[in-house]
């Protein structure tokens, strides 16, 4: 499958600070925490020191680090399970999520 030039997936994208801060503007899906939707939304879309860096604007913006998402338990929960999660784990441990 071929995506057209304007649709071509890039992969290892270095955000800049005010692209990082967009990912603290997405609607929540129905019956899904809003915190917590930000943040699977910023570790689906980043790579780990963009995800720092988020993490650090979202703690600033007031955004709860601890939320609980649809299985129960809070994000940093959730990252330490997966296979690559330890640099975005590491980085939710730093600013205090539990």
């Amino acid at each position: 499958m071929s995506l057209r030039k304007d649709k071509e997936k890039v992969l290892g994208e270095t955000f800049d600070d005010e692209r990082i801060k967009t990912f603290l503007n997405y609607p929540a899906p129905a019956g899904v925490n809003a915190d917590y939707h930000l943040l699977e939304k910023a570790y689906r879309g980043m790579l780990g020191g963009n995800f720092a860096t988020f993490v650090k604007f979202f703690v600033e913006a007031g955004k709860d680090l601890n939320a609980i998402g649809p299985e129960g338990k809070t994000f940093l929960q959730v990252v330490k399970a997966h296979r690559n999660g330890e640099e975005y784990a590491i980085a939710l441990e730093a600013a205090g999520a539990k």
